[in-house]
């Protein structure tokens, strides 16, 4: 039986989409993170049936804004003393920077160093985001 003990003081990412969690760890580059992190795969879930999941020891600065675009039903745990003390809910950024960049091949952020990707939100249930250089969609999954 695999045993992930509980966290004195951290963060769990929990309720992640089956298969979205190797995503959200490599986004948000836990592998280079100094403190112990767990990336549990098909995990359980009474409310999913499967999930994903990530312990991180300590708290650490975390992008938001890139966990809300890729999947938005996630919770954040805040952990202290092994209990939660705080929960976040995501909601889809109006805008972001440099989380995805565009499929647009004549896009200036793809010929031109040090331009940002940037996109605006369109339509929330679709997830449909454009790019401000070159109105190309962005439909997140």
């Amino acid at each position: 039986m695999l045993r992930i003990t509980s966290l004195k003081k951290g963060i769990v990412i929990d309720h992640i989409k089956p298969g979205m969690g190797y995503k959200i760890f490599k986004l948000l580059e836990l592998d280079e993170a100094d403190c112990r992190v767990a990336l549990i795969i098909n995990a359980d879930s009474e409310k999913l049936g499967r999930k994903d999941l990530i312990k991180i020891e300590n708290e650490i600065d975390l992008d938001l804004q890139a966990l809300s675009i890729l999947d938005e039903n996630l919770t954040i745990n805040i952990i202290e003393d092994e209990k939660i003390t705080r929960k976040i809910e995501l909601n889809l950024p109006e805008e972001f920077e440099d989380i995805f960049s565009c499929k647009n091949p004549r896009c200036i952020t793809n010929s031109e160093r040090n331009i940002p990707n940037k996109f605006k939100l369109l339509d929330e249930k679709k997830k449909l985001y454009k790019c401000e250089y070159c109105d190309h969609f962005l439909e997140v999954e």
